[in-house]
């Protein structure tokens, strides 16, 4: 913890009102929220500010901005916290009691099949540790994970996730064309890129590894990716947009599962290509488990496995 905050310790008191007011972006916001003065704020982070030896805020015009050094002591005391609250789990866990909660962020893959099989199997072994579920695309989710407000993040990983982090592989995933039932390619079966070119698509935004992979499947059909006129990442959304019109997306078959089964959807055809991502666990490189948390993960690969999914090899 002392690596976090540093060895001229602040008090508790300084750090949690200089928290409230990076939260809340002002000090009668800060007041509100935490029912300290003005005043009281005030001395505090100015009291902060002189035990780290720099300035941790400034002030532009009627607005006030955290400084670098500030930003950086947002992220360690958040750790730090986060260190004390994992302490915590496993003393009383030496106790005999189970208590704590986990924060996962989803991105969409893992929300469909392989997160709530995870989340059942978790449950039923640890029912009195709680689970949250924070949602949304790997942009939204690394910038919380980076400042320990999320600890384990899941979905598809990035080739260099950077020198803080670390990124366990899961499995393989392979996308699928996706339409509506009866669509007029899943009658003729023509995958050619002109084909498939002279259809709408539904994709998510540059950038995302299923853009990245639809746009690699038209450069291995020698044929120029049509314009995506609709860039969208929520499976709901995208097949309300699929059961009314011949559009066509790229997918997980997990992501589709449930809709696939009851014949709303349908599998036009594997993407040509060979293509695939790689889905798996991202943890800060110096994130320390709990025991509970290592159980998560653990489950995590028997769910992996329970939706079909062959283990990736540790030499992969």
């Amino acid at each position: 913890m002392v690596r976090l905050i540093g060895p001229r310790l602040p008090t508790s008191s300084q750090i949690r009102a200089f928290l409230a007011l990076s939260r809340a972006g002002s000090y009668s916001s800060a007041s509100r929220a935490t029912g300290l003065s003005e005043a009281s704020l005030h001395r505090s982070v100015a009291d902060l500010a002189a035990a780290l030896g720099a300035p941790v805020i400034e002030r532009r015009g009627h607005s006030l901005l955290l400084t670098q050094r500030g930003k950086d002591a947002v992220r360690r005391f958040t750790l730090a916290i986060g260190e004390i609250e994992s302490a915590l789990v496993e003393l009383a866990a030496t106790q005999g009691r189970e208590t704590g909660r986990i924060v996962i962020g989803a991105m969409p893959l893992s929300r469909s099949r392989l997160l709530p099989l995870t989340i059942s199997a978790f449950r039923a072994a640890h029912p009195k540790v709680g689970l949250s579920i924070v949602e949304g695309s790997y942009a939204d989710l690394i910038g919380p994970l980076r400042e320990g407000h999320i600890s384990i993040m899941l979905g598809a990983l990035r080739l260099e996730p950077g020198p803080d982090l670390k990124s366990t592989p899961l499995f393989h995933d392979q996308p699928i064309i996706v339409g509506r039932a009866g669509h007029p390619l899943a009658l003729s079966g023509d995958l050619s890129g002109p084909s498939l070119a002279s259809y709408s698509w539904i994709v998510p935004g540059a950038g995302a590894p299923l853009r990245t992979l639809w746009v690699r499947m038209f450069q291995s059909l020698g044929t120029e990716p049509p314009p995506v006129l609709i860039e969208c990442g929520s499976v709901i959304t995208i097949r309300e947009l699929l059961l009314g019109s011949d559009q066509l997306t790229l997918l997980s078959p997990d992501q589709v599962a449930v809709e696939l089964e009851a014949g709303w959807l349908e599998k036009i055809g594997s993407a040509p290509g060979h293509l695939d991502r790689t889905i798996g666990v991202t943890v800060r490189e110096d994130w320390r488990p709990t025991p509970l948390q290592l159980a998560f993960l653990g489950m995590l690969t028997k769910a992996a496995e329970a939706c079909g999914h062959s283990q990736i090899r540790k030499n992969e």
